[in-house]
């Protein structure tokens, strides 16, 4: 355990060798508390982490107009700047850059993406291969790591091991690198400059490499805000509403934040592993508790999440 007993370590080296159902039971019990644990022996080599974060620090650390050039044609996918978004009951936007990239499809044209608005092509910084080379080694790892998790999710709930497969065919994963610069005190020193305001995450399992840095905080069964401090060797993994939604609330999308105070800059990496854009979400799927009445109607993955991201855009345009 961490010094956060709210949020366990899990060890995924039994997983990994074939034994599920030790991990589904320790999922099963951070998922219906905290909703969050940490994961170690979780596959992701520590030169793609690395490697990673050092291409994309060099990215951030550019000029904007230079950076400006790879916002989001279309997709969500490429740079977003300071003050793209801002959460519900924030009084400001985000304050933080991050780079986001989806699933690349051949481009022999012998596989037919989807299309839809979060599926399209990726946006790559000219003359950055090693960039591309990084993000992409890192999202493949993260997506093994996922299926994995899911596999424990599954057994967690009873299912077979295998149940979320057939959802995630295209899945939506988004991998994006964040950068959170110094806070700068706002002139209105009565509110809060958040890295991310408190926030539950829209989709079904979130994996989260940080730096050393600290700041992501996660609020406990009493709504006070504890520290998910960062833990050498581990990914911090966080269910967000569309799995409480399929577990009919039996598992927990909780409300977190991340708040920079250490007055440096903090890095981190987020990948969001999200099922097919027209994957039904329908409680009824995971097999109800004998007397239990479904809490959610049958909602789509990719309606439910492109809903959330155009409120947090719009309720930044509105502030403006």
């Amino acid at each position: 355990m961490t010094e956060n007993s709210f949020i366990p370590v899990i060890d995924l080296a039994p997983a990994r060798a074939g034994d599920i159902a030790l991990a589904g039971k320790q999922i099963h019990h951070a998922f219906i508390t905290s909703g969050f644990c940490y994961v170690k022996n979780h596959g992701i080599p520590d030169a793609y982490i690395e490697n990673l974060r050092r291409e994309s620090l060099d990215f951030f650390h550019l000029p904007l107009s230079e950076k400006d050039q790879y916002r989001p044609k279309q997709a969500v996918r490429g740079f977003n700047a300071l003050n793209r978004t801002i959460m519900y009951g924030a009084e400001r936007p985000d304050y933080k850059e991050f780079f986001q990239i989806g699933p690349e499809f051949p481009p022999d044209g012998m596989e037919s993406p989807p299309q839809n608005d979060l599926q399209g092509p990726n946006v790559w910084p000219e003359g950055r291969p090693a960039f591309r080379q990084a993000f992409l080694n890192y999202y493949q790892a993260a997506a093994q790591c996922g299926q994995l998790l899911l596999k424990a999710v599954a057994n967690s709930l009873n299912l077979d091991s295998n149940f979320f497969e057939k959802k995630y065919h295209y899945p939506l994963q988004r991998t994006q690198t964040i950068w959170y610069p110094p806070a700068q005190m706002p002139a209105d020193t009565t509110s809060i400059t958040y890295g991310v305001a408190p926030h539950t995450d829209y989709g079904c399992i979130t994996l989260l490499w940080q730096d050393d840095t600290g700041g992501l905080e996660v609020q406990n069964l009493q709504n006070e805000w504890v520290p998910a401090a960062p833990v050498p060797g581990t990914l911090v993994i966080n269910i967000g509403d569309l799995l409480c939604r399929w577990s009919n609330n039996r598992y927990r999308s909780n409300m977190h934040r991340v708040l920079n105070k250490s007055g440096k800059e903090r890095f981190s990496i987020a990948t969001f592993y999200d099922p097919d854009f027209d994957a039904v979400i329908n409680p009824r799927d995971l097999g109800l508790p004998e007397g239990q009445a479904s809490c959610y109607e049958p909602v789509t993955a990719g309606a439910y999440i492109m809903g959330r991201i155009r409120d947090s855009q719009q309720k930044n345009k509105s502030k403006k």
